[in-house]
């Protein structure tokens, strides 16, 4: 058995966690955020069975597209932090990021 922690963004979780239930498996969400854009992602945690976890990650890939967007970034225009001017920045959002874990035991009470 593995432990599937998968890293998305927000916008694609519930799409994600509705497709791996409809398929039986079982998802726990936890509410993160990311340290570069500041921004809200999910992570979501997933025992699958040894022969599942390539189907996981294919819903995965599927689901949770990278994609560029723009966002103002505050820059400041003098020495003073109180006064930023926005200035519009294209990052790559989206994707995921998975870690899979060998799990030794599973034991569901």
């Amino acid at each position: 058995m593995k432990l599937l922690i998968a890293i998305v963004n927000d916008d694609d979780s519930d799409d994600l966690i509705d497709t791996l239930t409809e398929k039986d498996f079982r998802v726990t969400k936890l509410a993160t955020s990311g340290g570069f854009l500041k921004a809200g992602n999910t992570t979501l945690m997933m025992g699958v069975e040894d022969t599942k976890t390539e189907e996981v990650i294919s819903i995965i890939r599927d689901i949770c597209k990278e994609r560029d967007e723009i966002i103002p970034s505050p820059i400041p225009i003098t020495e003073s932090p109180e006064i930023y001017i926005q200035y519009p920045i294209e990052v790559k959002v989206g994707g995921a990021t998975v870690f899979i874990i060998d799990v030794e035991q599973f034991i569901k009470i």
